[in-house]
């Protein structure tokens, strides 16, 4: 396609487009009906510059223009409580569920390496010694040791903040570094693992594993589910770069990064709830028993809210993207 020719053939038609636009609502029935067809054309124009021979200046003009078009067009829809409500009963227990054949393989595979790790320490002491002096072990493992006195070390309410922003931040950048062949999200999930499989190993070389179980299993349930599927989600998004499938590599990585930011969201709101299970529940009085049902319940409750809202949302559809009105429509690539 020669650029200055198609410049020159369809400049008019822009300059008249943003001509009606700084008209505002003063148009004619005429004028209005012009606004449109101009909108559905300058579109076009802008599809077929993008997909044959960009150019970053008349790229970035047209799309401003197809953005006023379109908000002037079809009117701006402000969020209100029904779409929040709609996202956390429809959009995001359905992406969950969506991409639920990378969560659970990463949350299984994962899990066996952390139980390996702490299998590999609790069974070679020679590896225990090469992580601390003994002194030290015994410091971090002995009743009321630092292993045990971690959880109840600070307010209840403080720490319930920084654990839930920590987790937060960690799920999400496992979503946003996923685009990066989701090379950053191995990493970040061996490194979980591995700190969870250091301290399984040790407290069980020190005869104490039903106790750090105790301590884990409460908040560690929900917490670490929400991780997989942070991580999980961020894999699917690596592979999107390498296999778009059906799709084009920037629609199909547009979608499904539309999908993990809504994701962002509602796993902040998982974590928060587990933040609240760390700080207050974790370093509670209550017996270990009512402790780990407390994280049991809560975990199988959102794994229902996944299975049964979020498959029954999926089968009818729901992607857990933006709704068709809000995001940018397939065009045609053929002025």
């Amino acid at each position: 396609m020669d650029l200055d020719v198609f410049v020159v053939a369809h400049r008019a038609e822009w300059d008249r487009l943003e001509h009606l636009l700084g008209r505002g609502r003063k148009l004619t029935g005429a004028e209005a009906d012009e606004l449109v067809e101009l909108y559905q054309r300058t579109a076009t124009h802008l599809s077929l510059l993008q997909s044959s021979s960009p150019d970053p200046m008349l790229t970035g003009r047209l799309t401003q223009l197809v953005a006023r078009a379109r908000a002037t067009v079809t009117g701006v829809r402000r969020a209100g409580w029904r779409d929040a409500v709609l996202f956390f009963t429809v959009g995001f227990p359905a992406a969950v569920h969506r991409s639920r054949r990378w969560w659970i393989p990463t949350a299984l595979v994962s899990t066996a390496v952390g139980v390996l790790i702490g299998w590999w320490i609790a069974t070679h002491p020679e590896v225990q010694g090469a992580i601390a002096a003994p002194d030290e072990l015994k410091a971090l493992t002995k009743p009321g040791g630092e292993y045990e006195t971690y959880y109840s070390s600070h307010p209840a309410a403080s720490f319930a903040a920084q654990v839930w922003t920590n987790n937060a931040q960690a799920a999400a950048v496992c979503l946003v570094l996923g685009a990066f062949l989701g090379l950053p999200v191995l990493w970040i999930l061996f490194l979980n693992m591995a700190n969870l499989g250091v301290g399984l190993g040790l407290m069980a070389s020190a005869g104490r594993l039903d106790v750090f179980l105790g301590l884990i299993l409460p908040h560690g349930l929900l917490e670490l589910t929400a991780v997989f599927v942070a991580a999980g989600t961020g894999l699917r998004l690596g592979w999107t770069v390498v296999d778009p499938g059906p799709q084009t590599r920037r629609a199909a990585l547009a979608e499904r990064g539309r999908a993990a930011l809504g994701m962002a969201i509602g796993l902040a709101v998982v974590l928060f709830v587990s933040g609240l299970i760390e700080g207050f529940v974790t370093p509670s009085g209550l017996p270990t028993w009512a402790r780990i049902t407390i994280g049991v319940i809560a975990e199988g409750a959102f794994l229902l809210y996944v299975f049964v809202l979020g498959g029954r949302a999926s089968r009818a559809g729901e992607a857990g993207d933006v709704e068709a009105a809000d995001r940018n429509a397939s065009l045609p690539t053929a002025a």
